[in-house]
């Protein structure tokens, strides 16, 4: 029980700081372009990224096992990184989280053609439920749908895909593939686009995107001693803190405030999530949990931090050591 309130008050560590990471893209978006604020974050970002590679002891190669596959993730978490920074920047915080919550939904039900995943009927109406729920945070017709709306949603489909391919494939690739190639093509895609989106940065700005990349890898590094200090049904929750984090940020720093129907909407997806983890946690009713094996499930892969899993696989083979998950029969490689 004591190893559970750690691994519990890690996690709500870890949620905070992934929540101050997207409050700061909201800050900096009112300024830049989101393609310059992913390439200087992932640019910022290589630098640890060579550090955790070098500690892989693993030999072999950077060509994928599954080319196909691997480069269905890396376009994924693109699009997902390209889209949350958007909807980050025009959206009040609180209702990107809100629909992006609605990503473990999205993952249980990709796992069905993705894993053979069989969902029953409990599941089934959870995710009917958390879908709901996402209506009625949307409201159509009731008020007018953005572009950032239609991102948000974006972010929270291909982050799903990401996450369902990598717990697919994810034990049969090397950490360092898992890692390299999402950011190589957020440094190449982003850069693309460079020319017609770049404004010259002021120093304390650029620090301020040295700060955002730090976060993401800090908050990839804190939920691991989570789930290697508690048990994923305790550690998985507490991801839904982040709304918490969202409203309180949003308050402060942006003069935004939580609606009824984002209220209410938020409160069915978290309820319809949470079904879903304890359902996965009871012996029998699912073969491949996909969802509380994905430690990023409510994290949006954005290339510009790796995965907590991949993080997991690169210490852990750097130490020597089984990672405590695999001890427990949850997949860390997600």
């Amino acid at each position: 029980m004591a190893q559970n309130g750690k691994g519990a008050l890690l996690a709500l560590a870890a949620f905070g700081i992934y929540a101050t990471h997207d409050a700061l893209v909201k800050e900096l978006g009112a300024d830049y372009a989101p393609a310059q604020l992913i390439f200087f974050s992932t640019l910022f970002g290589f630098p640890l990224a060579m550090g955790m590679m070098m500690r892989d002891p693993e030999p072999g190669t950077l060509r994928p096992v599954h080319p196909w596959w691997i480069a269905l993730r890396t376009g994924a978490g693109v699009v997902t990184g390209l889209s949350a920074f958007y909807a980050f920047t025009v959206l009040p915080l609180a209702q990107v989280y809100a629909i992006v919550f609605a990503q473990p939904l999205l993952i249980t039900l990709l796992a069905i053609p993705v894993l053979g995943e069989r969902i029953g009927p409990r599941r089934g109406l959870a995710i009917v439920a958390g879908l709901l729920g996402v209506i009625v945070v949307l409201r159509p017709g009731g008020t007018s749908l953005s572009l950032g709306h239609a991102a948000a949603l974006l972010a929270a489909v291909t982050g799903a895909l990401s996450s369902i391919v990598v717990r697919k494939i994810g034990q049969e690739e090397r950490p360092v593939v898992l890692l390299l190639y999402p950011m190589i093509a957020n440094l190449v895609m982003m850069g693309l686009a460079m020319p017609f989106v770049y404004r010259p940065m002021e120093a304390e700005h650029l620090g301020l995107i040295a700060v955002l990349s730090c976060l993401g890898w800090t908050g990839g590094v804190v939920i691991i001693m989570a789930y290697k200090a508690g048990e994923a049904v305790v550690v998985a929750p507490m991801q839904y803190v982040q709304i918490l984090f969202a409203t309180f940020y949003g308050f402060m720093f942006f003069q935004e405030t939580v609606d009824g129907a984002t209220a209410i909407g938020t409160g069915i997806i978290i309820a319809s999530g949470l079904y879903i983890v304890l359902r996965e946690d009871n012996p029998g009713t699912s073969r491949f949990r996909p969802v509380l094996s994905t430690k990023s499930r409510a994290r949006l892969e954005t290339g510009t931090a790796p995965r907590p899993s991949t993080l997991q696989r690169l210490t852990g083979r750097a130490t020597g050591g089984a990672a405590p998950a695999m001890a427990r029969n949850i997949t860390p490689c997600e």
